[in-house]
């Protein structure tokens, strides 16, 4: 079960040979490794120097920047506090989310620093721009309209998230836990930039799991549940996880989670339904479907 690498430099290829290589990633194994998107490696490696200050910083100034409630998706949360898998115990990573950076509603103070937002903020814009530029791509594949998702992604769920997975000793954790639980991602896509530490697994159609050797000069990019079902499962959300950092080296990874507006009804395209077929799944508010998931795995 390979990832496919994806180059999307418009330079030398076709938007419509882009798109055609992405409709044959995420039907087969619903993960891509994609380069030439946009982000440059120098942004990458400034965002990557922002969170290693953050979460090496002291404990008493992460928690003064706390995740408060999953219907705000804001803020710093320690280790074992989230189950990305809900049946299993807590997650041995530390976070720092944050959503709807678009409307910057949350108070000053809640932030780390000024120099913290400014990195971040500069990140998300070009992050959300090269999502944009994949959405497009998408939209051409599925014989949509160029701006179909894009109108539908104005910020309101669109989440950025730090994540750092320290050194564990697997003598002194319960057997059961994970870096990060498997789980499927809930929105339309994930863009995920690596450091240069393994660790990611997505699992196949007969439940093996398989791991995603970082590529340090592309970003894996995954299919959430709403564009399994605006595409009919045409195109798959892939359970994946993260494996405990068993081996003595920290790993730091940052995710940018692509999902609708709250009010979206997602419902199956009309060129995702074969003739004389029939749509397999309902129709489904965005908002809804989103909330319950990130509730589900806050364990404080």
């Amino acid at each position: 079960m390979e990832v496919p690498l994806i180059d999307c430099d418009p330079r030398t290829r076709s938007d419509a040979e882009v798109a055609r290589d992405i409709d044959r990633a995420l039907r087969d194994v619903g993960f891509m490794a994609v380069r030439n998107l946009g982000v440059t490696p120098q942004r990458i490696e400034e965002v990557f120097g922002t969170a290693r200050r953050f979460f090496d910083g002291a404990e008493e100034e992460k928690r003064r920047c706390a995740y408060v409630a999953a219907r705000e998706n804001f803020g710093y949360q320690g280790l074992g506090q989230e189950s990305l898998d809900p049946d299993r115990p807590g997650d041995l990573k530390e976070t720092f989310t944050m959503r709807n950076l678009l409307s910057e509603q949350v108070a000053t103070e809640r932030w780390p620093d000024d120099e913290f937002r400014a990195s971040i903020s500069t990140f998300f814009a070009d992050a959300l721009a090269a999502a944009q530029r994949l959405q497009r791509l998408l939209a051409l594949a599925l014989s949509m309209p160029s701006e179909f998702f894009v109108d539908r992604h104005n910020g309101e769920n669109i989440t950025l998230r730090l994540l750092h997975y320290p050194p564990v000793l697997r003598s002194v954790i319960d057997p059961e836990q994970m870096g990060a639980g498997a789980h499927t991602d809930y929105g339309m896509l994930t863009l995920l930039f690596q450091d240069a530490v393994g660790g990611l697994q997505v699992q196949s159609e007969k439940g093996a799991w398989h791991d995603v050797p970082p590529r340090p000069d592309a970003i894996v990019i995954n299919s959430g549940d709403l564009l399994e079902r605006w595409s009919n499962g045409r195109y798959r959300s892939t359970c994946h996880r993260v494996l405990p950092r068993e081996q003595g080296v920290e790993r730091y990874s940052i995710a940018l989670f692509v999902d609708p507006d709250s009010d979206t009804r997602v419902e199956v395209l009309p060129s995702c339904i074969p003739a004389g077929g029939a749509a397999v799944y309902p129709p489904v508010s965005a908002g809804e479907h989103l909330q319950a998931k990130i509730e589900a795995t806050h364990r404080a």
